[in-house]
């Protein structure tokens, strides 16, 4: 009996060993996936900030577009307002187009669309376009002289390239 006994008391020490072994095995692979769950969500959430990102840009981009071509199409209008007041003409007709003009200006100043700068500013083949040059010791060399017509940038994007008269 004491050898039954003492088979028994085996017995019972494997089984509790066993189960030991199992737990800690079984807890490995729980680890292991729970590790998988984090990668796999910290990589989700590292792909979504960057479609935000993304998606951003690119909205920026378009409005960016949007508004470079919509004030391209009216600008040649604030040209033609311009030259109205260089001629004669019904004075109470002149300050309408200059108050309209001033209007338009604000209006462009707002869309952070601004003027290229032009007599007296060294030739930025980036700004200016020029279709003129003249020979005077009077000047430096590139200095723009004339601007036959205005040029706009909206932020860092030129809407339209400023003709310009170039000394030298």
């Amino acid at each position: 009996m004491d050898e039954n006994k003492n088979k028994n008391e085996e017995t019972v020490e494997t089984e509790e060993i066993s189960e030991e072994v199992t737990e800690e095995v079984s807890e490995e692979p729980e680890k292991n996936e729970a590790d998988e769950l984090k990668d796999k969500l910290m990589r989700t959430m590292a792909e979504f900030d960057n479609y935000k990102k993304r998606t951003q840009k690119e909205k920026d981009s378009l409005y960016q577009y949007a508004v470079g071509e919509t004030v391209g199409k009216f600008i040649p209008v604030l040209d033609t307002l311009k030259l109205s007041l260089t001629h004669d003409g019904d004075e109470n007709f002149k300050k309408g187009v200059e108050l309209t003009v001033k209007q338009f200006e604000e209006t462009l100043t707002k869309l952070d669309v601004t003027e290229i700068s032009g007599v007296g500013e060294i030739f930025d083949p980036n700004l200016h376009n020029a279709v003129m040059h003249i020979e005077d010791d009077n000047y430096k060399e590139n200095e723009i002289v004339e601007v036959l017509q205005t040029g706009y940038k909206f932020k860092d994007t030129v809407i339209r390239y400023a003709m310009v008269k170039v000394a030298n």
